[in-house]
């Protein structure tokens, strides 16, 4: 099988970017609407984002579809036209809601159901398809190039949405995220058609068995496993801060929708830095297999629980706090983490044999799915629970940080533990 070459993993990374880019309109812009300017509680798009990680354990499922066909761009380019409908319907659902109607919380949650499957069909099969062409030496390379273009596709929208919907108003915000929504399919489109040209898994059969013996196959594996569980851990750390930090910006630093967006944007383009840094020092882009990732998700994990700290005080501090710097140090660590993680994730999804690369990156996509659903949903009930309890803003946000804080520090621990262990689990087996 002929490797795929850089210039097809730098288009497959603008799929990548596409997807970013609308979700970020779904899981970050729209939940500071329904907060801010609808007074919303927290938890109802907390709980809609929630939901639609839920849909996303169906990531087993298409990635096993996709190792028993012959092609993974079908699974790609329908994944993302039913994440742009999805999307767009999304915000259609917000005056139905704040208007009260039942069929409002209905459509969102159908409009949520669609961008989990969307992104669970879509990614799932994109990681798979990377994972099955790419040879090993290339793979953390990869995974670095698609997030780093991911991460790019989110600030740029973050910048460019969080210019235009200012003044706010439902009719700017519907436009742009049609907009959006639109540019990304397109792309996404285009950039895949082709780069299989009919041989992702046609030098080999397709794997044979069900997809429950799929799966149990998988979870024999010790590596496998234990990688799953430390994905799990990690990412529930990784992700409760996502559906409050931007409600955060407005209520405790006034800021209006369109500069709590640019703020995300901020977050993202330290996100990016963080990620090109543990590209090249994680030896990603040396021709070498993601040799020594342990040591730097190790920092970015520390990293981000010192940021998370930072927060925390800045929740206290107030309007003297300098919070964009804080919001980029969060982005920054945040970036070294996560791209070492998944060059670690792509050199491990080939272990298990040609043809199953679909079923591992499933696997552990819905353990990411499980985490970040968790993580953001209780995020955002602790706000609005602690803000009911005390009354004040800063103590339920300075609560909701420090814990995350702390499972940042528990992810590092079990993670310094792994590669203490003389059979070499998790990380060093991952990288």
């Amino acid at each position: 099988m002929t490797g795929l070459g850089w210039g097809s993993i730098v288009r497959l990374g603008l799929v990548q970017a596409a997807i970013g880019a609308q979700v970020m309109l779904a899981t970050s812009l729209l939940n500071r609407v329904m907060v801010v300017e609808y007074a919303l509680p927290a938890a109802l798009p907390a709980g809609l984002v929630a939901w639609h990680y839920a849909v996303q354990l169906s990531r087993p499922a298409w990635g096993h579809g996709s190792d028993r066909g012959r092609r993974r761009t079908p699974w790609i380019i329908g994944g993302m036209a039913l994440l742009a409908m999805a999307t767009v319907a999304a915000v259609g659902s917000l005056p139905l809601i704040a208007g009260g109607a039942v069929a409002g919380y209905l459509f969102a949650a159908l409009a949520f159901a669609g961008i989990g499957a969307g992104v669970g069909a879509a990614g799932t099969s994109l990681l798979a398809l990377l994972a099955s062409r790419v040879a090993p030496e290339r793979r953390a390379a990869a995974a670095a190039i698609t997030w780093i273009m991911m991460v790019a596709g989110i600030v740029v929208t973050s910048g460019v949405a969080g210019s235009l919907i200012d003044p706010f108003s439902l009719a700017r915000l519907a436009a742009v995220t049609a907009g959006v929504a639109g540019t990304a399919f397109v792309v996404a489109t285009v950039a895949v058609l082709g780069v299989e040209r009919g041989r992702v898994l046609a030098d080999a059969p397709p794997p044979s068995e069900d997809f429950p013996t799929a799966v149990r196959t998988m979870w024999a594996d010790r590596d496998a496993r234990r990688f799953t569980l430390f994905v799990f851990v990690a990412m529930l750390a990784y992700s409760m801060q996502d559906m409050i930090l931007e409600p955060f910006a407005g209520l405790v630093f006034a800021y209006s929708p369109g500069e709590s967006t640019r703020l995300a944007g901020i977050q993202h383009g330290g996100v990016l830095a963080g990620m090109i840094l543990a590209g090249v020092g994680g030896n990603a882009f040396r021709g070498r297999d993601a040799t020594g990732l342990g040591r730097w998700i190790v920092g970015g994990c520390a990293g981000s629980a010192l940021a998370l700290m930072g927060l925390a005080i800045a929740a206290r501090v107030g309007a003297g706090w300098p919070i964009a710097a804080n919001v980029a140090a969060l982005g920054f660590a945040n970036g070294v983490f996560a791209v070492s993680a998944i060059g670690a994730m792509m050199a491990l999804a080939g272990a298990g044999g040609v043809g199953r690369e679909g079923i591992r990156m499933g696997v552990w996509g819905a353990a990411q799915a499980i985490a970040f659903g968790t993580g953001g949903l209780v995020g955002a009930v602790a706000v609005d629970v602690m803000r009911r309890a005390t009354g004040a803003d800063a103590a339920a946000f300075t609560l909701v940080f420090a814990c995350e804080g702390g499972l940042f520090i528990v992810a590092a621990l079990l993670s310094v533990h792994a590669r203490r262990s003389r059979r070499e689990p998790l990380i060093a087996v991952a990288a």
